[in-house]
């Protein structure tokens, strides 16, 4: 009897895929808020042209990166975050530490809220950096290259600032589009690609009624964490395309988890889930994903659940028999 053909890869991605799309959204459709339902209080922001409150939003945003999400909110309900409007008041183009006079300057700044140190100790009782309470003192500095990085790049107006970078991109494609932002802004301090990705697409896609080219962005965009990656190895994905890697900057080159995740989308109808959504919604699929895994989703493919040590045995999860159900850890 000859063994029936494998399934291509691509035929074998959509399928699972697909089948956790609609599990998540017939979740979602409990009540749960998912990537494509917009803060509307961001939403007010981006329709106000606001900068200030935008870079309020974001680097609160960035606090949630490194820690639980529960953690990180916690913190934040306890002590507050860092304000454009602070931080505007307590530094000038003739600050007394020469690293905080521009955008260009702010470099190797070292603060340490632990050891309450920096690299400039002679300035460090006048200085505003260590005078806000933030979580650690990468943060701390994260807020203050941000800062900079708007006011002396983008002229204190990043709504501008973001017009003109998707502008000169506008004839290169999408994923062209989405390095204009992101190149840039990664060489702000402490931000990685995964958190500006997850924090730009949410802006971009905060008014898709006033700004619908903002928003064909920012649905494009894929946020690898290692939930979505681990379940892209265990499921088999990763190795029925040949891409088995670890976690890490692989995940976004080619055919990486990015990669072949906005590949799969482009095959699978949106509209599916939600009549509203585009047809081709890339950040809705890996976010559907990540949902399937999370302890605040649907908390079922994940290392809580599952022995990686060996095959997944969670029959209960809905693509168990389809799964490729590889182990995580190699013996």
């Amino acid at each position: 009897m000859r063994n029936k053909p494998r399934e291509d890869p691509t035929a074998f991605a959509i399928r699972l895929v697909e089948a956790i799309a609609r599990e998540t959204a017939r979740w979602s459709r409990s009540g749960q808020v998912t990537v494509a339902s917009p803060d509307p209080a961001l939403r007010q922001i981006v329709r106000s042209k606001d900068t200030p409150a935008l870079f309020d939003w974001m680097v609160e945003t960035f606090n949630f990166q490194g820690i639980s999400d529960g953690a990180a909110a916690s913190y934040l309900a306890a002590h507050g975050s860092i304000t454009w409007h602070q931080i505007n008041a307590e530094i000038g183009h003739d600050s007394a530490c020469s690293l905080l006079r521009s955008y260009w300057t702010y470099e190797g700044c070292r603060y340490d809220k632990t050891k309450r140190t920096c690299s400039h100790r002679r300035h460090f009782r006048g200085c505003p950096v260590p005078t806000h309470p933030l979580r650690n003192g990468r943060l701390n500095q994260t807020a203050f290259s941000f800062f900079l990085f708007i006011r002396d790049l983008a002229g204190s107006n990043l709504f501008g600032w973001i017009d003109d970078q998707l502008a000169t991109a506008t004839d290169l494609g999408n994923l062209s589009a989405q390095e204009s932002l992101i190149g840039p802004m990664r060489q702000v301090f402490g931000v990685s690609d995964k958190v500006l990705t997850m924090t730009l697409s949410s802006v971009l896609m905060a008014d898709r009624k006033r700004r619908p080219d903002w928003f064909d962005v920012g649905s494009q965009m894929v946020v690898i964490d290692r939930l979505v990656h681990h379940l892209l190895v265990r499921t088999g994905i990763l190795a029925r395309f040949g891409a088995s890697h670890g976690y890490g900057q692989r995940c976004y080159g080619e055919n990486g988890c990015a990669d072949i995740l906005r590949r799969v989308a482009a095959e699978i109808d949106a509209r599916q889930f939600d009549a509203s959504f585009p047809a081709n919604f890339p950040r809705f699929i890996q976010h559907a994903l990540w949902q399937y895994c999370a302890g605040s989703g649907l908390n079922i493919c994940n290392g809580n659940n599952i022995d990686d040590r060996k095959s997944c045995e969670h029959n209960s999860c809905n693509v168990y028999s389809i799964c490729g159900r590889n182990a995580l850890k190699m013996k």
